[in-house]
């Protein structure tokens, strides 16, 4: 018998964005807003691994993490995506309450984004990324 072929990811998740916070309050107001404002799906992740699982065969717009998650850094977690093929072109958007090591971010052309944010001011980063 001969071993299953591999499924190529499913294109039709192009119009999502995927949100990785463990701040329950915060994915869900990033959600509601994007939801809201845009034509995009939004899936919200709360760990790092949770989000490599569903990663491997989905292809998103958007990645927007937060730089404090529980199992692993922001910046380990766009390294990790960016490892599978198919994901190697979508833009990472980082967010953090503390200052992450910015000549990293610019090395791997990571937005960076302050917490706290206004809210415009993360929706015109969205669209600046998408365009």
């Amino acid at each position: 018998m001969s071993e299953p072929t591999p499924q190529a990811p499913n294109h039709l998740n192009h119009n999502v964005i995927v949100v990785v916070d463990d701040d329950e309050e915060i994915g869900t107001l990033i959600t509601e807003l994007i939801q809201e404002q845009t034509t995009h799906e939004v899936q919200h992740h709360v760990t790092g691994n949770q989000t490599l699982q569903v990663m491997s065969k989905a292809l998103p717009q958007l990645f927007i993490l937060d730089y404090k998650l529980p199992d692993m850094s922001g910046v380990e977690l766009h390294d990790r995506l960016h490892s599978f093929e198919h994901l190697r072109t979508v833009p990472t958007l980082l967010m953090s309450s503390v200052k992450p090591p910015l000549r990293e971010l610019h090395k791997r052309a990571i937005t960076f984004l302050a917490k706290p944010f206004d809210l415009m001011e993360l929706l015109h980063t969205i669209t600046t990324l998408l365009t």
